[in-house]
């Protein structure tokens, strides 16, 4: 009799758990398909800036309120499929470059060209400090006419106004194919903040654009 109560125990007990295990499954899912939802519904645009090392761009701009994502990549070059290390060289005609996938209804691509704008020195000839080569160029990728016209006009006016003591040598190119970056680049100063070239370079870079967007970042 107690061993039948015993199994009959360890039964109740097994299809608990399994119970509560499919529970758990099914209310990650509906999370999994509400997140997808969500993001399907948000109206958003691509903005593509090149402006030295791709890490340092893209944590300081997925700091903006309305960038949904920044993806670092490679792209304005001839060689499909790049590597790093072939990019690195400076014959691949690509530079290290990223998506901005943002909200125009809480950004514009006017305040993202702003942005951008702060984070580099677009007076430098394909460079920033001690990165040097074609990879590190100033470009901005349009992805429609109107992209273009305000990257221009920008541009334009910044130079009118010397802003900064040489001509900006930004380039001005239009969108093709964007090669996204091997996985490790992705969140890059995110994942590896306490290494010597985040700590040196990355992150003097990022309190400055912190404080000069501070009435725009996310909470």
């Amino acid at each position: 009799m107690k061993t039948r109560l015993k199994i009959l125990l360890i039964f109740l007990l097994t299809a608990g758990l399994i119970s509560c295990s499919k529970v758990q499954s099914s209310s990650e899912k509906r999370n999994e398909e509400q997140n997808a939802i969500t993001m399907d519904t948000i109206n958003t645009d691509t903005a593509t800036f090149a402006a030295g090392c791709f890490w340092c761009v893209e944590e300081q701009l997925k700091q903006l309120k309305g960038v949904e994502k920044v993806i670092s990549g490679y792209t304005g070059g001839k060689l499909k499929n790049p590597t790093y290390n072939e990019v690195c060289s400076g014959l691949t005609g690509h530079a290290e470059a990223c998506n901005v996938i943002y909200n125009p209804e809480i950004i514009t691509y006017d305040e993202l060209l702003e942005a951008f704008f702060q984070t580099h020195d677009p007076t430098q000839l394909n460079r920033q400090g001690n990165d040097v080569g074609t990879q590190y160029r100033s470009a901005i990728f349009y992805h429609n006419e109107e992209q273009k016209k305000l990257a221009e006009y920008y541009i334009q006016k910044l130079n009118e106004e010397e802003a900064y003591p040489s001509p900006i040598v930004t380039e001005v190119n239009p969108y093709s194919v964007f090669y996204e970056a091997e996985e490790y680049h992705q969140d890059y100063y995110e994942n590896n903040s306490q290494k010597p070239y985040c700590q040196m370079v990355i992150k003097p870079k990022l309190d400055k654009f912190r404080k000069v967007f501070k009435e725009k970042l996310k909470e």
